[in-house]
């Protein structure tokens, strides 16, 4: 085990190849964090790490990811909070010169990593400058994604990911469009997938939407895509944004991965899925939601899938 640097809501460990982040999970800690739990990033996914002064007596460590090398990061896309931000380090102003003494260690084992373009994120006079420079981004992810299966509840239905191969969205009575429930439930093979939107459910327009292989149609409003799940007052941050994670590192891992020959061509939804959609689209029938040349349409549409 190497140095250990605790801090507020979180302690640092050092170890030989990797910076191990422990999060604290009281009251007071970001629920991101308490989520989180414990985070192993290898020095080979770090491009920097900085030290600044705080907020009301504080100092701060800031370890900055390379681009690409973790999901829970790619899938924030830099809309995070300050103080919701795993790879920040706060500490008492008085651990000033323990902390000067812990970044320029890991600076120092960052420097010496294969590729290294000295200790980047430095600036010629040695002070910190917050930047990735020197590093190329990383060409798969180097930390793990929070694991799964996952589920959280948004405005206008429940998100569920099994954890490897399969994102289903349920639609809420009380809050799904009407174009989504004539669409009906949706169930996506991740294998049909190429990435992940999402939009902090921090704002007014917070939704998560998964991108389709292909192209396919994005011109739909967030709250008439049945290919996105609307936050409104639900989705917290720390539910909505590890979801989109672990969904995002399926993604690419699958990509990766070689696909034997003909194994996708003859790859078919599951028949009880299918059977559990068509009854479904009956009751919206019955109910005057969807016409007869709808219901007969959605319903080839689905039979075909078998």
């Amino acid at each position: 085990m190497g140095d250990v640097l605790a801090g507020i809501h979180a302690t640092w460990e050092l170890e030989s190849d990797a910076l191990v982040i422990r999060f604290d999970r009281g009251i007071r800690t970001p629920k991101l964090f308490s989520a989180l739990r414990e985070r192993r990033v290898p020095h080979e996914a770090l491009a920097s790490v900085t030290l600044t002064p705080g907020k009301r007596g504080t100092v701060v460590l800031h370890a900055v990811p390379r681009p690409g090398a973790d999901p829970l990061m790619e899938a924030a896309a830099g809309q995070l909070k300050e103080g919701s931000d795993p790879y920040r380090l706060v500490l008492p102003a008085e651990r000033e010169t323990l902390a000067e003494q812990y970044r320029d260690e890991l600076r120092a084992l960052l420097a010496s990593r294969p590729g290294a373009a000295g200790a980047s994120g430095y600036g010629a006079d040695g002070a910190d400058d917050g930047s990735s420079g020197g590093f190329a981004p990383a060409e798969r992810f180097l930390v793990a994604p929070p694991p799964g299966p996952q589920s959280f509840k948004a405005y206008d239905g429940r998100a569920s990911f099994d954890g490897t191969s399969e994102v289903a969205f349920r639609w809420s009575w009380t809050g799904a469009s009407s174009e989504k429930w004539k669409a009906g439930d949706q169930v996506f093979p991740v294998r049909d997938l190429c990435g992940v939107e999402w939009r902090s459910p921090d704002g007014v327009d917070g939704y998560l939407r998964l991108v389709p292989r292909g192209g396919g149609s994005r011109d739909f409003q967030p709250d008439e895509d049945p290919a996105c799940v609307v936050f409104g007052r639900y989705g917290p941050v720390y539910e909505s944004l590890t979801f989109a994670a672990a969904v995002l590192a399926a993604v690419r891992g699958r990509d990766r991965a070689p696909v034997p020959a003909g194994v996708r061509g003859a790859e078919r939804r599951d028949p009880g899925a299918v059977a559990e959609r068509i009854r479904h689209l009956g009751e919206l029938h019955r109910a005057g939601l969807v016409t007869d040349a709808e219901f007969s349409a959605k319903k080839a549409e689905l039979l075909a899938e078998l």
